[in-house]
């Protein structure tokens, strides 16, 4: 009696064994990434009373996709970002007076600059936008992910049909 189990348990190892002899190998390769395969969301992020430096890398993560699992370095796999409230974000120290945006007109002796307080009352967007592009790549991947952001100084955006989500920056 003890021999008909072995041989009833030697047969099923052997169904099991020539069943996973039969799986194809697609199954056990890595998928990687593409333009076809990668679902975008929208994000909403509130600026307000963020310091500047840790909103912006919290945001090109979120542009850069990767908080998702399925991150590759090669394809843009990030999410659409609203930064709203851009108008009350804050500079840490002396920064307002100290931190200088340069910029070159192209001729000799053409080198201009603002400290941030001057660029933010040119533009309260910019500084947030200037931040965020220095932490994506240099390349075109970096130039693509940067057309995934949409900053606003007011809490009012224009996509509101693409039902973005609002992510609390504290809690990521």
């Amino acid at each position: 009696m003890l021999i008909k189990y072995i041989i009833v348990d030697l047969h099923a190892l052997l169904e099991k064994k020539l069943k996973y002899r039969n799986l194809d190998t697609f199954s056990f390769k890595t998928i990687s990434a593409n333009k076809k395969t990668v679902k975008k969301n929208w994000v909403v992020v509130d600026a307000k009373d963020q310091t500047l430096g840790r909103l912006a890398s919290k945001v090109a993560i979120l542009l850069r996709g990767k908080h998702k699992p399925n991150y590759s370095p090669h394809v843009d796999c990030g999410d659409y970002v609203i930064v709203i409230n851009s108008k009350n974000i804050k500079l840490t120290g002396k920064k307002w007076e100290q931190k200088k945006y340069i910029r070159y007109t192209g001729y000799p002796g053409g080198q201009r600059s603002l400290n941030a307080n001057e660029q933010f009352e040119k533009n309260p967007d910019s500084i947030i936008e200037k931040a965020i592009k220095g932490m994506l790549p240099k390349n075109k991947l970096g130039a693509n992910l940067f057309r995934n952001l949409h900053v606003y100084q007011d809490a009012e955006h224009k996509h509101v049909a693409q039902n973005p989500i609002l992510i609390d920056l504290s809690k990521f």
